[in-house]
């Protein structure tokens, strides 16, 4: 009986050992997952989606960018906070204030993304298609003098985390040349965030190019990492001299 009462009181003292352990373990992986995506318990973060490139409405979303959307939206929900879309409309709020997800190239008509590219990430450029000029429009973007190109079996994203010149909370942006592109950033982002964290940490910024290869076929099943273009994308504003143009003395 006393052998029984020990061997009972051993496995509950091992079991409790073993449910605060895992208990300790989920907390401090909830932790880093929150530092990564700069979300608290009870915070809130905007979602920034392109408008339907193809629907004359305002509000319309493409739905594989409202799938993207839902990715997101779970990883905020993970992490204790709220989720508030924005459209293309609306105004986001000054960078640094809220965690902001931006969805969508400005190929796909996501003026934020526009904003985000010609004031932070200087080192990509998309290649904006002309609609008067003869032949199937070039879909690309270009990082560091490589372009990527979207072709019949393969397509592009970029996936960044950056912060304002206040820094505050970061910027995610996924842009991709297709709304399956950026779907399939929003999972790698979703599937992949703890690999991105032990890389890359809860401060550093990063600029990776994702290429999916077969969409068509596979959907965002083959998404791999192309490029790690952190070091070009991120091209220091130019130079400017605040005094001005510097005046010959007088009498020269």
């Amino acid at each position: 009986m006393v052998d029984l009462l020990i061997n009972l009181l051993a496995s509950v003292i091992a079991g409790t050992a073993v449910w605060l352990a895992g208990k300790v373990l989920r907390r401090r992986r909830l932790a880093r997952e929150q530092a990564f995506f700069g979300l608290t318990e009870g915070a809130s973060c905007l979602l920034v989606a392109s408008r339907h490139a193809s629907s004359p409405r305002e509000n319309s979303v493409h739905r594989r960018d409202v799938a993207a959307l839902v990715e997101l939206a779970t990883i905020a929900r993970e992490c204790g906070a709220r989720a508030d879309r924005v459209g293309e409309a609306e105004p986001a709020g000054e960078i640094g204030r809220q965690t902001e997800f931006c969805v969508g190239g400005p190929l796909t008509a996501n003026p934020r993304t526009a904003v985000h590219l010609r004031t932070i990430l200087r080192g990509v450029t998309f290649a904006i298609p002309d609609p008067d000029a003869a032949g199937e429009a070039r879909i690309a973007f270009t990082v560091g003098g490589t372009e990527y190109a979207r072709t019949a079996d393969t397509t592009y994203v970029v996936l960044a985390r950056f912060w304002g010149p206040g820094r505050g909370c970061p910027v995610f942006l996924l842009g991709g040349l297709t709304a399956g592109a950026n779907l399939a950033a929003a999972r790698y982002l979703a599937g992949q965030h703890r690999q991105l964290e032990r890389r890359y940490g809860a401060d550093r910024p990063f600029c990776l190019v994702l290429r999916i290869v077969e969409p068509a076929a596979y959907g965002t099943d083959f998404t791999d990492v192309a490029a790690d273009v952190t070091g070009v994308a991120f091209e220091p504003a130019p130079a400017t001299d605040p005094i001005g143009p510097a005046r010959q003395p007088s009498g020269q």
